[in-house]
Parts: structure tokens; sequence; C-alpha cells
């Protein structure tokens, strides 16, 4: 099988937790992975995009309903991190 992301990470979205996992590529060819779990509150979302960030995550994703979470909250930026 072809690795077309190196590092991303899947999120699980519920009313008071959000739950990320982040599988990443390392060099000598095996995946990492770890599990955190963030609240929903702004504060914590933005820790969810640091930790993300400071991961190398370039794509998330998540289920449809996420969408609809993120943009009626306002936290579609988070901090402009690109990922």
């Amino acid at each position: 099988m072809d690795i077309v992301v190196a590092c991303c990470a899947g999120l699980d979205v519920h009313k008071k937790t959000v739950v990320a996992c982040r599988r990443c590529l390392q060099s000598n060819g095996k995946v990492r992975k770890k599990v955190r779990t963030f609240g929903t509150m702004t504060a914590d979302l933005l820790a969810l995009s640091d930790w993300l960030a400071a991961g190398g995550v370039t794509q998330v994703e998540a289920a449809e309903k996420v969408s609809f979470f993120l943009k009626h909250n306002n936290v579609v930026a988070w901090k402009s991190h690109r990922l």
C-alpha cells in the first residue's frame, strides 16, 4: 500500500470531548500512533490545534457532523494553523 499522507489525524467529536488520534510515519518506516482527549471549550480546541501542529499533522479527518460543529462555534481558524 502506498503512503499518501505521512502524518494525519482523526477526530471523534462528542458534546464535551474531542478524541484525537495522530498517526505519523517515522524515518524507520514504522507508524507512531498517539491518542489524546481534549475538551470542547475554545482553549481546549486551541490546545488540540497546537498538539496537531506540533506533531506535524498535515491532514485531519472527522465525521461529517464536525464541519457543522466547527462552523457554528467559530473555531475554524484554530490559531490559523495550516493543517
